[in-house]
């Protein structure tokens, strides 16, 4: 497994923060506030990625809507337990945040690496169009004992793979965050717009079994895909 928890999950963003600041929750007296970033794809969509900041890295300026920037982190997940049951919330906590540089040129606006653990069995599929889907659940061991569970989605090739691995197989992953808007039945005549946000793969990586206590120097398998609709 990963040695280092902050090595295995590792988010690094660039967006417009399209909405003002919100007061999320507060933990041993340090206030965290939570805001939309705006990040574009390679094609006219962008993905709203939700983002958790504490107070004491917005104590140096005023974040505002409009506003280009670029925050480093995790993605993290959250149970929200509530009368109408358990909820998994997604979000990236931001360990640093800063202003987008001008002059800055960001070849990559959206791009995450995980190592971890298939923890339910994959989905393999296939859309009407004959493309191939894979719908992995992915945890990510944090410090203190705790786990991120990411709903990660494998293209083509890689899907085809992931299909075939059990629980418990280790894997990397590298690939964006995607939100995708979609629509929930709640009743006969009614339905709700809701939005997912999942991990998409572009390159993946499995680790050999026998050598995951030696820090994962091996590889067995290695695919790098590109997601199709950017």
């Amino acid at each position: 497994m990963a040695k280092n928890t902050f090595d295995n999950n590792e988010v690094e963003i660039t967006g417009r923060v399209n909405n003002a600041l919100t007061f999320s929750h507060e933990v041993y007296g340090e206030g965290f506030y939570s805001f939309m970033l705006e990040v574009p794809r390679l094609s006219d969509v962008a993905d709203n990625i939700p983002i958790m900041v504490s107070e004491r890295l917005l104590k140096d300026f005023t974040l505002q809507a409009g506003d280009e920037m670029e925050v480093q982190g995790q993605f993290r997940s959250y149970n929200n337990y509530s009368d109408k049951g358990n909820k998994l919330i997604l979000t990236v906590f931001a360990r640093d945040i800063k202003f987008l540089d001008e002059n800055k040129k960001v070849k990559n606006p959206n791009y995450i690496y995980l190592n971890g653990y298939i923890c339910k069995s994959p989905i393999y599929r296939t859309t009407p169009f004959g493309r191939e889907i894979c719908d992995v659940l992915l945890a990510v061991n944090r410090a203190y004992n705790k786990s991120d569970y990411i709903p990660c989605i494998a293209w083509g090739r890689n899907a085809r793979y992931c299909g075939t691995l059990e629980v418990g197989a280790n894997i990397k992953i590298w690939g964006r965050i995607q939100s995708r808007a979609y629509q929930k039945r709640i009743s006969e005549e009614d339905t709700v717009n809701k939005i997912a946000y999942e991990v998409s793969i572009s390159k993946m990586e499995v680790a050999n079994k026998d050598e995951e206590d030696e820090d994962e120097k091996d590889l067995i398998y290695g695919y790098e895909d590109e997601n199709e609709e950017g």
